[in-house]
């Protein structure tokens, strides 16, 4: 693929992950749209220029013989593969805009989102190995805190799998960014929203949250990293939820 890109998606959680993929309208999907991924196992997608869409792990999953089945968090649908479904929140998203998009500029962009919750923390780092100083090209980016550790308990999912946002929680405008909060002036951060920020600095917290949360880079390929530093608790988690 002249041109392209490469994901390499690596779960250092330990145990099984189910990686979904979305491609954004206009974008065509990649070679897969889920699959599982083993503990300490990695897959490559090469994906064209000015493709754009997000990536995530489904969790707790149980698959039959004909790949059909549900995940505790993350879920897509009935299946191993996503087909275009879009993750249940909450779930932690790694979101690209490659290059060759109208208005790009020749840069890729790219972020990690806290806006639809937190299921598992998420790094993405660039090949051109940027360190984060100057205009942040390049730059490492993601939530390396488990969040589901400090969860509020209005915003706790289950025994502590993953952590709702305040939007999905209670749906009022000012924590969703809708109605008479929909532009940057009128939606502030909430209380909610802080602590992931102040979590997970360079992740976007909110729908707003830019400033800090959105990196570019050129000419790079790109690895995402599920639970880069993996804890017993992961560890624990998965024995009891996963079903491989």
């Amino acid at each position: 693929m002249v041109g392209g890109v490469t994901f390499t998606l690596v779960n250092n959680c330990g145990g099984t992950i189910w990686p979904g993929i979305l491609s954004n309208t206009g974008s065509p999907a990649l070679e897969t749209t889920g699959f599982v991924l083993p503990a300490g196992a990695s897959r490559s997608l090469l994906a064209p220029t000015g493709w754009s869409g997000r990536f995530w792990a489904r969790t707790g999953c149980s698959f039959d013989d004909s790949s059909s089945g549900r995940c505790s968090t993350g879920d897509c649908g009935s299946s191993v593969e996503c087909n275009g479904a879009s993750a249940n929140p909450p779930v932690t998203l790694a979101e690209f805009t490659l290059a060759g998009v109208a208005g790009g500029g020749g840069k890729d962009f790219y972020d990690v989102s806290l806006v639809d919750g937190f299921n598992l923390p998420v790094v993405v780092e660039s090949s051109a190995g940027g360190g984060g100083g100057g205009d942040g090209s390049c730059a490492p980016t993601g939530c390396v805190a488990d969040l589901n550790l400090q969860c509020p308990p209005e915003l706790r999912v289950g025994e502590g799998e993953a952590c709702r946002s305040a939007c999905e929680a209670f749906g009022r405008p000012e924590f969703c960014c809708s109605g008479d909060y929909a532009s940057p002036a009128a939606c502030r951060p909430s209380a909610y929203s802080e602590m992931f920020k102040s979590a997970c600095p360079r992740s976007y917290s909110y729908a707003y949250d830019d400033a800090s949360s959105t990196f570019t880079c050129s000419g790079a390929d790109y690895s995402i990293t599920f639970c880069p530093e993996s804890s017993p608790r992961y560890r624990i988690i998965f024995a009891n939820h996963t079903r491989r």
